[in-house]
C-alpha cells in the first residue's frame, strides 16, 4: 500500500513540474485558437444538416 502512495506522490509531483514547462498561449492566440474552433463548428454543423435535409428529400421523393 505505501508503494501505491509514492507512485501516486511522485506522479503528481511529476505532473505538476510538466505543467510549469507548458508554455501557455497567450490573449491574442488564445483568441485565434478560439475563433478557430468556433468557424470549423459551426462549418461542420451546417455541413451535416444540408447532408441531412438533401438526404431526407431524396427518401421523401423515393417513398411517395
Amino acid at each position: 500500500m505505501a508503494g501505491i502512495v509514492k507512485k501516486a506522490g511522485r506522479f503528481f509531483q511529476n505532473a505538476w513540474i510538466e505543467l510549469k514547462r507548458v508554455r501557455w498561449p497567450n490573449r491574442r492566440e488564445l483568441t485565434s485558437y478560439t475563433v478557430t474552433v468556433v468557424l470549423t463548428v459551426v462549418f461542420v454543423s451546417v455541413f451535416f444538416a444540408l447532408i441531412d435535409l438533401g438526404t431526407s428529400q431524396v427518401l421523401e421523393l423515393i417513398t411517395e
